[in-house]
């Protein structure tokens, strides 16, 4: 079996040893599935879906995209009113966000469903769903092994350690003081804008499951996946090794002087209780839906491998490097991660890939995709 194929058979053996690990630590084998359903194949996917449309009208040709969806409306303008009216009734009944992101998938979706070639949605099906699947299979087993170490290893056992690294790093200063200083410069609409940057790195993933899907099919976007869950099982093995909460845990001053309207203010002291609960045992109805992995930093290792999987299309990756380097200074103004996460991070997504392996595609969509098809 070639290294690049490990990942299923990883993702295997923590599916069977779930059981008696989850009793080891008395842990229930139960997961709040409405939750996790809602949010991943409701919330994020069609999240994903509208990040998948922008990367399109960014990174491919406009001949591909626009000429036949403009046509089609030229030649029947009552598509556009009906499509303003679905959009002034999402805006009426939800928010102006929301009722876009709507829209726009709608729209997309319809226009694919137009261009439908012979046992095109089936392949489209399988291109796209069964590697979503597959990730959340594997996210499972990520959030029910987090648990797992913080039940078994104190939490916060290597924050000094990091902590102290991070001195070295950034010659005596801190993330912590990098915070305190931008909290005094700024006002909390940054702040609210950072968050949206830093909880806006998880459609990057579902986008790229639908690029790759659509345009290289299920094998290539199988391996994306593939990358994606072993730079999570390397994450895990570190995390067990070196169990670190992040540098808001450190902070004295971090809930008395960050704003408490920002999510993450809330996010983080909840994930301080419940790794607490965990260590010590406290009775559990279900396995929580808390991520505690701070050491490597994830939020940087995705994106790097969304990167390095969607690199073929310039204009795309452009976009997604810059995006990327808000996200860096989110990660950081927010007290998420010590900056020797963020390097960890960075190690992990460059080893993922070497694991997995790769192979250099065209820019444009392979003739065997579905996308192909719709194109043709």
């Amino acid at each position: 079996m070639k290294l690049r194929y490990w990942h299923y058979w990883v993702s295997l053996l923590l599916a069977i040893a779930l059981v008696p690990v989850l009793r080891s630590q008395h842990l229930p084998l139960k997961f709040d599935w409405i939750t996790l359903s809602m949010a991943y194949w409701l919330v994020l996917a069609a999240q994903s879906i509208f990040v998948a449309i922008l990367l399109c009208l960014i990174g491919l040709p406009r001949r591909q995209i626009w000429d036949a969806f403009l046509a089609r409306y030229r030649t029947n303008p009552f598509r556009i009113v009906t499509v303003l009216l679905f959009f002034v009734l999402l805006v009426w009944t939800t928010t102006w966000v929301k009722a876009l992101v709507l829209t726009v998938d709608t729209v997309a979706l319809l226009e694919l469903f137009d261009r439908r070639k012979i046992n095109w949605l089936r392949d489209s099906a399988a291109a796209v769903l069964a590697p979503a699947a597959y990730l959340f299979f594997g996210f499972l087993m990520v959030l029910a092994y987090n648990c797992v170490v913080v039940s078994a290893r104190f939490n916060f056992a290597f924050d000094p350690a990091l902590n102290a690294v991070d001195h070295w790093l950034l010659r005596g200063h801190s993330v912590s003081e990098l915070t305190h200083w931008a909290l005094q410069i700024f006002s909390l609409p940054f702040f609210r804008a950072l968050e949206f940057i830093y909880f806006g790195m998880f459609p990057q993933i579902g986008a790229a499951i639908i690029l790759i899907g659509l345009c290289d099919g299920k094998t290539r976007a199988l391996q994306f996946i593939g990358t994606i869950l072993t730079s999570y099982y390397l994450a895990l093995v570190i995390f067990y090794i070196w169990t670190s909460q992040g540098p808001y845990y450190l902070c004295p001053a971090h809930f008395s002087r960050f704003p408490a309207d920002l999510q993450a203010y809330h996010i983080q002291k909840t994930l301080i209780a419940d790794a607490l609960a965990l260590w010590q045992h406290a009775p559990l109805s279900r396995i929580p839906t808390d991520y505690f992995i701070g050491l490597p930093c994830m939020h940087i290792t995705q994106p790097l491998i969304v990167m390095w999987f969607l690199r073929r299309w310039r204009r795309m990756l452009l976009v997604l490097g810059a995006y990327d380097l808000l996200l860096l200074a989110a990660i950081l103004l927010l007290e998420w991660h010590y900056v020797a996460d963020i390097i960890g991070g960075v190690l992990v997504a460059a080893l993922a890939i070497l694991i997995t392996g790769d192979r250099v595609s065209r820019g444009q969509p392979q003739a065997h995709s579905p996308l192909a098809r719709s194109l043709e």
